[in-house]
């Protein structure tokens, strides 16, 4: 005799129908209630930028940067798990790196990149880092800083020859010579266009190194 397995009742293909359901339901729920949370926080994310373009502007008082500053912790702070938090946290850096305020800005440009920031706002994240620790005179950091930027970025991109600038500049200063020379002799070769080769090679000339 051939065994053959029992078939569902038609109460249980109900029940199991049901279930499966009521899971598109719920997952649905889900997906519309994170579109809805991410639409508002996009909304809000837009109106504190427009407020807050002020306090980017030269020569503006502490107390609209203070205002300002205010206003991207509190977006921050509503929406922690916004796409637009890298964004945010990037010009709450600057602000506060405006503001003198190094190690806060630091602080914000690290938060830019730790929650994903990419393309030109983690490059500019990058170098706001870098150039915190410059405003510090910090500059063997800075250097450190300048590279991983220089590392993150395509030489074909136009922020790449201004980034081996800044580290040859912060080598100098650090008292990193060698290191110096070597960085700047990079913009030559891998930026043969450069439009600071001028400068590269008087840079070269001062520090006894020839351009090549």
């Amino acid at each position: 005799m051939i065994w053959l397995p029992a078939l569902p009742s038609g109460r249980t293909l109900v029940v199991t129908g049901l279930a499966v359901l009521a899971g598109l339901l719920v997952a649905v729920g889900g997906w519309a209630w994170w579109d809805a949370q991410q639409r508002r926080a996009l909304a809000d994310h837009a109106e504190v930028m427009a407020r807050v373009q002020p306090a980017l502007a030269p020569d503006v008082s502490g107390e609209i940067k203070a205002v300002a500053m205010r206003e991207l912790e509190q977006l921050l702070a509503r929406a922690p798990s916004a796409r637009t938090v890298p964004e945010a946290a990037y010009e709450l850096g600057n602000i506060r790196f405006s503001a003198g305020q190094y190690a806060a800005a630091r602080n914000a440009y690290e938060l830019a990149l730790q929650r994903g920031a990419s393309g030109l706002v983690r490059a500019l994240a990058r170098s706001g880092l870098a150039r915190t620790w410059e405003a510090e005179r910090d500059f063997a950091q800075a250097a450190a800083a300048y590279g991983a930027l220089v590392k993150d970025l395509d030489p074909r991109s136009f922020l790449y020859e201004d980034a081996l600038m800044d580290q040859a500049r912060v080598l100098e200063l650090a008292g990193k010579k060698d290191e110096a020379i070597a960085t700047y002799q990079r913009v030559l070769k891998d930026v043969p266009t450069a439009k600071r080769a001028e400068d590269v090679r008087s840079r070269l000339a001062s520090l006894g190194a020839a351009a090549r």
